[in-house]
């Protein structure tokens, strides 16, 4: 596998450039915040004082864990393709979300246990159907692993835009996010674990147990290893996605608690990936906020979500446009004539 060659979105000329063009707008200096810094990341990426969204595209990742065998879900892992059919469809959240925003949205099969055949919006990268229970052993062969973050790569190299969303499906998948967590953050097992599709506190006992049981059968280290062990297709896909996306130079739109694991695994491999990276939300799933202060991360919004599919990355979408416009339509003190402020 060839890693994506990630380039560095610095360049102190530029970054003056912003800075000059966003101050210069008619409102006081920082008063629209966090979309002025937007609008700043958003022209670094692109490499220029008129950024603009082409295309935004959301990508679901759909895969089935072995792992739900432990009894680690509230939901049976029918669910999972019952709910791509739902996408498929165009009756879940992030259809909606997606059609009222202006994004295209694809499904992409990674492992579901279920065959669909040929679908229009689904597109089939289905490495097995689903990975293994890595409360026994390991969740998917390097070769496995290698073939999903392969393919992800391969999904990004298609798409026509520059802005991609991120979004997943999958019972299960909030155990393998939060052992991915967990050995790749050092944070504690208790700390990564939560409700999921909505665990009482004794199911949320048990997750953690499966975890930290799982965590001393594999002595593993490192973004792939960890990743084989104990992540989902669907993760490993998405992290592939995230590496070529950078590489594209694309504004990467991360959702929630199961797409920031991916991004963990990602930044592992390539530190650089985080600088095409707007974090959408914080997710109410226990353990979003801390990985999103391991990586530094300011999230746009904090609407108390944590249904996945992409939602947040949908939802956040008018806040990029709108720190682009207000770079390329707003007017300046000088074209609009009104004084700056006294010295």
């Amino acid at each position: 596998m060839t890693i994506p060659h990630i380039t560095p979105i610095s360049n102190e000329t530029l970054a003056g450039q912003l800075d000059r063009a966003i101050n210069n707008k008619t409102k006081p200096l920082g008063s629209l915040g966090a979309l002025e810094t937007l609008a700043k990341q958003i022209g670094m990426i692109q490499q220029t004082t008129s950024p603009e969204l082409r295309e935004p595209a959301i990508l679901v990742f759909a895969g089935d864990h072995g792992v739900v065998a432990e009894g680690v879900s509230a939901y049976p892992q029918d669910v999972t393709w019952q709910m791509v059919e739902n996408f498929l469809a165009g009756g879940a959240a992030i259809n909606v979300f997606a059609r009222q925003n202006g994004c295209s949205l694809s499904v992409v099969d990674a492992g579901v246990n279920h065959d669909f055949g040929p679908r229009e919006g689904l597109l089939n990268r289905k490495i097995a159907p689903g990975t293994r229970n890595f409360a026994q052993e390991k969740a998917m062969s390097a070769q496995e692993c290698m073939e999903a973050i392969e393919a992800g790569m391969e999904l990004v190299e298609a798409l026509p835009g520059n802005v991609l969303g991120f979004g997943e499906m999958g019972i299960g998948n909030t155990t393998a996010a939060a052992a991915l967590m967990h050995k790749l953050t050092g944070i504690p097992v208790a700390d990564c674990v939560g409700a999921g599709t909505g665990l009482d506190a004794e199911g949320v006992l048990r997750k953690q147990r499966v975890i930290e049981a799982a965590v001393q059968l594999h002595d593993v280290n490192g973004g792939l290893p960890v990743l084989s062990a104990f992540g989902g297709f669907e993760i490993a896909m998405m992290a592939g996605a995230m590496l070529k996306a950078a590489e594209r130079r694309m504004v990467l739109v991360i959702d929630g608690f199961i797409v920031t694991s991916a991004l963990l695994v990602a930044a592992r491999i390539k530190p650089e990936v985080l600088e095409y990276c707007v974090f959408s939300h914080c997710s109410d799933e226990s353990g979003h906020k801390r990985m999103l202060e391991h990586l530094g991360a300011r999230p746009l919004l904090n609407l108390g979500l944590r249904l996945g599919e992409g939602t947040g990355s949908a939802l956040a979408m008018p806040l990029l446009q709108s720190a682009v416009n207000f770079l390329n339509q707003m007017a300046t003190f000088d074209s609009a004539q009104v004084s700056e402020k006294s010295a």
